[in-house]
């Protein structure tokens, strides 16, 4: 039988640390973080990484693992969540697999084969050149001429994975859909993801965006770049960071970096839920439910009884 393994998801903004922490503290758990964020190293207040406190109330894995121009991809991510939910495991304890990058999460439920083809930052730079010249929908229908399966599945707006996908075509001769759908299942999981009405969603994010400048956002941006972290790089071009180095490089204003922010987070919110909704084995939790933790703690005890 397959080893079983503790989920908690959900959108962006939505209470995940608060419940995951009541949980882990609660079941003898450690939190394994599923967040492609909070693994660079200073990037603490834009990421909503956990905060010391809350740090020092339960372990946590996989976070503060890379700087800022590191590279930090989906085969690392598998690497280290596998070997840290392991060694949770050989201590007696549950790992609690928390965050929303739904890649990461589906990535390592599936076992999934990945291609791991390391970055040619030349390549990439040609790449993303070509599609500042003639725009990104031309190279998107590059990677439809390349790669059609691999395009089925890409967003046509992301760039990142655009330049990825013909990356490891141009680089490998691979194509990136290739192991696309090829899995090998390493885990019995339990889904529960919290949930939100949309716009009180919104709502809650634009407060923690707001939050976020208080919290000196600002002050760490600039912290970043002065430190010699380009605002191109994949780590500073996150929601928050992206906004906030154009304001600091004089090319809006403050209040149109806040709102930039604000909209870009709930663009991701509706990313994730398309994702979610995908998966029928996701067991929602209303987060303003007041017997949230009880309900959750529920829903463990009966996955736990079936084992």
């Amino acid at each position: 039988m397959l080893p079983p393994l503790l989920i908690l998801t959900g959108p962006t903004a939505v209470g995940k640390t608060a419940l995951a922490l009541e949980l882990a503290e609660n079941l003898q758990a450690e939190i394994v973080c599923a967040d492609s964020r909070t693994v660079y190293r200073g990037m603490n207040i834009a990421t909503a990484k956990p905060t010391p406190a809350e740090l020092a109330r339960v372990p946590h894995h996989l976070i503060d693992v890379v700087q800022p121009d590191e590279e930090f991809t989906l085969p690392d991510f598998l690497d280290r969540a596998t070997s840290a939910i392991e060694e949770i495991r050989e201590r007696g304890h549950l790992p609690l697999l928390v965050g929303g990058t739904v890649l990461y999460i589906n990535a390592l439920l599936d076992g999934r084969e990945v291609p791991r083809v390391s970055p040619d930052p030349e390549l990439r730079r040609r790449l993303e050149q070509q599609a500042a010249e003639q725009g990104l929908p031309a190279l998107y229908q590059e990677l439809i001429k390349q790669d059609p399966a691999a395009a089925d599945y890409i967003d046509p707006s992301n760039l990142r994975r655009i330049v990825r996908a013909l990356e490891v075509y141009y680089t490998s001769g691979e194509l990136f859909s290739h192991n696309r759908g090829k899995t090998n299942p390493r885990y019995r999981p339990l889904k529960l993801a919290l949930t939100l009405e949309r716009e009180a969603l919104y709502e809650r994010a634009d407060r923690r965006v707001e939050q976020m400048f208080q919290a000196g956002l600002e002050a760490e941006v600039q912290r970043l770049l002065t430190a010699g972290y380009s605002p191109t790089l994949p780590s500073m071009s996150s929601v928050g960071y992206a906004q906030v180095a154009r304001y600091l490089a004089g090319e809006i204003s403050l209040a149109e970096a806040k709102a930039q922010q604000k909209w870009a987070t709930h663009r991701y919110i509706r990313h994730q839920y398309t994702w979610f909704r995908r998966d029928p084995e996701i067991k929602w939790l209303d987060a303003t439910d007041p017997d949230l933790a009880e309900k959750a703690h529920q829903l463990i005890k009966e996955f736990q009884a079936d084992l």
